[in-house]
């Protein structure tokens, strides 16, 4: 049996800004996306059988088309009229509905690996393009780095790698509807916006303290005040010596950036201590090798 092993990585946005709304509901952004070195592992079995099957070590997550990942290889399938069948299972750490692109990250990888297994030979950009009818993050966690997404967030710009640092990942026991957030912000006016050229000169200067200074999330406005948990656990961040914390996507996981990770466990000991947040991780910045 044919298979693959692969590792989905999860995304911070180092910076989000909202733009307006379409009229078919999809919202235009600018935001600098980062992959981090949190990932599922995603394992694809090619079967002479057809059909899909999908299992995963987290009871609640669908198995069927109710999964993102699920629908990539039913794409795959249709379109190509293949024949045989796959077996897809993931094993998740990345959080749940907490803003870091996970189930778009699966399906990115299942695009990938059904590419790969039943050599279809499809280019980078024709499985971006492939990506985008099932989720506008998807194009994004094909690319993976440093990167500007614009439109509804299928444009994608390269940007230069931002420098080494730690990421202190923690993501606090409540999840959040991305569709709930939007529609809220649809209904207030944006006060604020984050400082997305500030922050691409910053990565092209190659300064991590600028990169922190001009971070900002547009959507934290929306999600703090109904899980004040979020402004909490950025506090501790802040306190144990991030240079900056912020808010991952529509929330609640909040991300810190570090000079070293000495610093980076020291926060996490404090936010495990005070019992704001289970799943907290202490990872690295990836800069994908770019063809």
């Amino acid at each position: 049996m044919r298979q693959m092993d692969l590792k989905a990585l999860a995304k911070i946005n180092l910076g989000l800004d909202v733009l307006g709304r379409r009229e078919n509901g999809y919202h235009d952004v600018r935001m600098v996306m980062q992959s981090v070195y949190l990932y599922d592992n995603v394992r694809l079995e090619a079967r002479e059988e057809p059909g899909i099957e999908l299992s995963s070590n987290l009871y609640y997550l669908p198995d069927d088309s109710g999964n993102i990942a699920y629908k990539a290889a039913q794409m795959m399938i249709e379109e190509f009229h293949l024949e045989g069948g796959v077996r897809i299972t993931l094993d998740k750490h990345i959080p749940v509905a907490a803003g870091m692109a996970g189930g778009s990250s699966n399906a990115a990888a299942v695009l990938f690996g059904m590419n790969r297994l039943f050599g279809l030979e499809l280019t980078r950009q024709e499985l971006m393009e492939r990506g985008v009818l099932l989720g506008a993050d998807v194009p994004y966690c094909i690319l993976r780095g440093t990167v500007l997404a614009e439109g509804i967030g299928e444009k994608l710009t390269v940007l230069p790698s931002i420098p080494k640092c730690a990421v202190l990942i923690a993501k606090p026991p409540v999840s959040v509807s991305t569709r709930v957030v939007y529609e809220a912000l649809d209904s207030k006016e944006i006060v604020k916006h984050p400082d997305i050229d500030g922050l691409i000169r910053a990565l092209e200067e190659g300064s991590l303290k600028t990169v922190a200074a001009c971070m900002g999330n547009v959507l934290e406005d929306v999600t703090i005040p109904k899980y004040p948990v979020i402004r909490e656990i950025k506090q501790e961040m802040l306190e144990a010596g991030a240079l900056n914390a912020m808010m991952s996507g529509s929330g609640p996981t909040v991300f810190g950036l570090f000079e070293n990770k000495i610093k980076a466990r020291n926060a996490q000991e404090r936010i495990r201590r005070k019992a704001l947040a289970k799943q907290v991780y202490v990872t690295n910045v990836h800069n994908a090798r770019r063809e």
